[in-house]
């Protein structure tokens, strides 16, 4: 009974805090006829003093103003406590979609992007989804 105790309030004083997502690189892996891929780095900070768990990641991404393509990611990602995690993030998209100017994009050293989603995570204080939103100039690293 006393472990019980002490373990409800100890949860009672733990807050959350959301995690923090930065794009660091976008990481082109395979370009073809009809489309390509490419890897989404992100830099992910867990501000909260336990570790927390994603169970789902859904993010879209638009590269100068235009929507470029979706990504799902459901294997299960460990994040420390207070500490930076990377994670990588595979993209498919196809030329089609994305506008005749895509191509002179990927030339580029680096593009503006945009990036929304949503994680699910799983917390000591329940499930908790969260919204990402960011914006800004991201280095692109060129296929070899």
């Amino acid at each position: 009974m006393v472990l019980l105790c002490l373990a409800c309030a100890t949860l009672s004083r733990l807050t959350f805090q959301e995690p923090e997502l930065r794009l660091e690189a976008i990481n082109i892996t395979g370009l073809g006829i009809t489309g390509g891929t490419f890897d989404l780095v992100f830099d992910v900070y867990n501000p909260n003093d336990y570790r927390i768990r994603s169970t789902r990641l859904e993010v879209g991404v638009d590269l100068e103003g235009r929507h470029f393509g979706d990504a799902l990611l459901e294997r299960p990602l460990d994040l420390s406590p207070t500490n930076h995690s990377r994670v990588v993030v595979p993209v498919r998209f196809e030329w089609a979609g994305v506008g005749a100017g895509a191509r002179a994009m990927l030339t580029r050293q680096a593009l503006g992007y945009g990036v929304t989603g949503t994680v699910f995570l799983d917390t000591p204080l329940g499930d908790r989804t969260v919204t990402l939103q960011g914006k800004g100039n991201v280095p692109l690293k060129k296929l070899l």
